[in-house]
């Protein structure tokens, strides 16, 4: 029995120390891994995080998107009042080519080939107000042709009296248009000439020695003769007007003889065929077509040439 309680206590003491040694064995697998016990708890943690820093990094994207977008539109003040002033010059030009007129497109087109009406639109061009006026005022000066110059009439003027006094009478020319500035002054000019011969003693038919004279032989003129002759020399004469297509002048031949109409009607008779076409001229009478008395307005028609 002694035997047997000494071999139980043996064996419970042996059975204890092998109990204190898993124990201790145990214990030191967990000393030497404590991580292993707290990896449930340590991985709770990360995903939060994770998350977190994808939300800063989407708002930092976020931010540094919307600065670019900024930057690309103008942070600047300078740059908003450049794309300001660039856009309202867009606007300009689709306004402009839209409602430009077509007969603008067209002038500015004939520009390309005719040097006069380049000179004329000027720097009007792209501005059809202003080309409008500079077209107006060119045809008022020059004509409505820009191409071609006056040929004057293949047909000649019919010629007619009413009542005409020699002493107080208005000379009437109607022509086939109304005359520009050029045309004024060159009909001006002739009939203003035509009176300087009258005034100095032109038409006196007193003293046309060669007039019959034959010019086989060298004729011979009595200076002596001449210079005794009685003077004959027209007196007055107006401006020379017109009212759209009619012109008048008024007249006072004074002493000078009535061929002084036959060489104002030679001189007519040229300038109509070779210059500007004349429809018919009327010695004598007081109004003539829609001549209204006492309108002097350029604006409807009305020029003057001074004599």
């Amino acid at each position: 029995m002694n035997m047997a309680m000494k071999g139980y206590f043996s064996n419970l003491n042996a059975s204890k120390v092998e109990t204190n040694h898993h124990h201790h064995h145990l214990l030191r697998r967990r000393q030497n891994s404590p991580i292993v016990s707290q990896k449930p708890f340590s991985f709770s943690k990360p995903p939060l995080r994770i998350v977190a820093a994808a939300a800063e990094e989407g708002n930092s994207s976020n931010n540094v998107r919307s600065t670019s977008d900024v930057k690309g539109s103008g942070t600047t003040a300078r740059g908003r009042r450049l794309l300001k002033i660039r856009e309202e010059k867009r606007k300009r030009e689709f306004d402009r080519l839209r409602n430009y007129p077509a007969w603008a497109k067209v002038l500015e087109n004939a520009c390309k080939d005719d040097e006069e009406l380049r000179a004329v639109l000027g720097d009007s061009i792209g501005d059809p107000e202003l080309m409008r006026k500079r077209v107006e005022e060119r045809v008022r000066k020059k004509g409505r042709d820009f191409y071609k110059q006056k040929t004057g009439s293949v047909l000649s003027f019919k010629v007619s009296f009413r009542d005409f006094n020699p002493l107080d009478s208005y000379i009437w020319f109607e022509l086939y248009g109304s005359p520009s500035d050029r045309e004024v002054n060159l009909i001006g000019t002739v009939i203003q000439s035509w009176y300087v011969m009258g005034r100095l003693g032109a038409f006196n038919s007193s003293n046309l020695q060669l007039a019959n004279s034959s010019m086989e032989y060298d004729p011979l003129y009595d200076a002596d003769k001449g210079f005794k002759v009685l003077p004959s020399s027209c007196h007055d004469i107006s401006d020379v007007e017109f009212q759209d297509n009619w012109g008048r002048v008024w007249v006072d031949l004074g002493t000078a003889d009535l061929f002084s109409i036959d060489v104002f009607l030679n001189c007519m008779t040229v300038l109509s065929a070779n210059y500007l076409g004349i429809q018919q001229i009327v010695f004598g009478g007081h109004s003539m077509g829609d001549w209204e008395e006492g309108m002097t307005n350029p604006d409807y028609g009305y020029k003057y040439f001074k004599i």
